[in-house]
């Protein structure tokens, strides 16, 4: 087949994608681009082959005669030559900065030894842990992976679960000597509840039992903070009742300076999630740190 010049590699490679999805819609869904641009391109190459390379009807887009035999013959050459590509991008980009945001507490607690984990089995990498209880925006502070705890509000963001937390009611043995006896979840709508604000709803919360019932409260509150360590703070100078995650809770838990009140009823389970920035592409090194991490929370 003698043409004027050698055909764009770009252009095989839409061409790869029509052949291989099934048409030009999914194609360009595939590739990230508009069926414009990937019809376009098709007919661009087609005209330098001087060749029709697909049969187009209402109903389908098939490969011709002449489009089946220059797909068998780049097919293997351009999947080979990408798998290359990647084993080599995945390589050079597991070095230089990555930074990663997450929460301030959990950070310090938790976070940061599964970062010094995976710094260490990625020495390459210039690893910049940055920790704040704002819902920083990724893209102007240039983040590559935020970790974030509990329920994610906006549904469009790019986000892998990596695992799960529980929450518990808790409060000091002060608090509790000279407060209310709590024996149910109703209860608790009487007693001194410190809200924090980053919730979603930090007055409503869902109980359920062992037994599997349900109970929803709605708390009264008069002191309220918009980070987890002051509420801890205010809990352990016994100036009311609230919820922490498990991580926040282990430490005084585990001295007795805060007792876990209604252990026989749970709060739902809150997700670890790890947000990407907008884009077509998440980094090698954000997705390598987000798959050691899951695997790292599981392992625990």
């Amino acid at each position: 087949m003698a043409v004027a010049s050698s055909p764009d590699l770009n252009a095989l490679l839409v061409f790869a994608a029509v052949a291989e999805q099934g048409g030009f819609t999914a194609a360009a869904e595939h590739l990230g681009a508009t069926k414009a641009k990937v019809s376009l391109v098709v007919r661009r190459l087609e005209s330098q082959l001087g060749h029709n390379l697909f049969a187009r009807t209402t109903r389908r887009v098939a490969l011709t005669p002449t489009g089946r035999a220059v797909y068998e013959q780049c097919a293997p050459q351009l999947r080979a030559m990408q798998e290359s590509l990647g084993r080599l991008g995945d390589e050079q980009s597991l070095s230089g900065p990555l930074r990663i945001a997450a929460p301030l507490e959990y950070a310090g607690q938790v976070a940061s030894h599964a970062v010094a984990a995976f710094a260490a089995a990625h020495p390459a990498l210039e690893i910049d842990l940055r920790a704040s209880d704002r819902v920083v925006d990724l893209l102007q502070e240039g983040i590559d992976v935020a970790l974030r705890l509990g329920w994610l509000r906006d549904s469009t963001l790019r986000a892998v679960k990596l695992g799960e937390f529980e929450q518990f009611v808790v409060a000091a043995p002060s608090y509790l000597e000279a407060a209310p006896r709590i024996s149910r979840p109703d209860d608790l709508a009487r007693h001194r509840w410190i809200s924090l604000t980053l919730m979603q709803t930090p007055l409503t919360w869902k109980f359920t039992s062992s037994r599997g019932q349900s109970r929803t409260v709605r708390m009264a509150s008069k002191l309220r903070t918009d980070a987890v360590a002051p509420l801890r703070g205010l809990l352990l100078a016994g100036a009311g009742i609230s919820a922490l995650d498990e991580y926040s809770a282990a430490d005084a838990l585990g001295t007795g300076a805060l007792v876990r009140v209604l252990p026989q009823w749970h709060l739902k389970r809150g997700g670890i999630h790890a947000v990407f920035p907008p884009g077509r592409f998440v980094s090698a090194k954000a997705r390598a740190f987000a798959e050691f991490y899951k695997t790292w929370l599981a392992s625990r």
